[in-house]
């Protein structure tokens, strides 16, 4: 079955999917992405000692903020009246990495990938903003939806 790209019109063109005949829906994603560093930046994390303050506040706020924009960042998306992003933080010693997951929720006619997927960018780059001038080698990674329900396509997991 081949699938037609809804983003591109009959001659190949971009252009925004028509979603007014569709049918407001409950909708959920959550996406995750990884954040890995050196051991100062991540001691300096632990111990709460990063000179600009509060790393995780600032990247969940950043990640909100981000969430509620995704309109005006990725050229074909629609505007999404949010009811919920929320935005958390695991650590993962072994690896010296933060796991950011970002989930966003909506009823609307179209699905929220995008603003959780954006919620996790953006709320990674604030890590790395907030302790580049500890280490310039961090390292941004996995960026990826991980569940997503509502819609017509309904309810799809990321495989373990």
């Amino acid at each position: 079955m081949v699938k037609v790209l809804s983003h591109l019109d009959d001659q190949g063109k971009a252009r925004m999917v028509d979603v007014s005949g569709k049918v407001q829906t409950s909708r959920e994603a959550i996406a995750s992405c990884v954040v890995k560093m050196g051991e100062d930046a991540f001691s300096a994390l632990l111990d709460k000692s990063v000179p600009k303050g509060d790393v995780f506040s600032t990247a969940r706020i950043a990640g909100i903020l981000a969430a509620k924009r995704v309109d005006e960042l990725v050229p074909l998306c629609h505007p999404l009246p949010l009811n919920f992003v929320g935005i958390d933080f695991d650590l993962i010693p072994e690896e010296r990495a933060v796991k950011i997951t970002a989930t966003a929720r909506t009823t609307a006619k179209t699905g929220v990938e995008m603003e959780a997927m954006t919620a996790a960018t953006v709320a990674a780059l604030t890590v790395y903003d907030m302790l580049k001038a500890l280490e310039k080698g961090i390292v941004i990674t996995n960026i990826q939806l991980e569940y997503k329900s509502g819609g017509k396509s309904g309810t799809w997991k990321k495989e373990a």
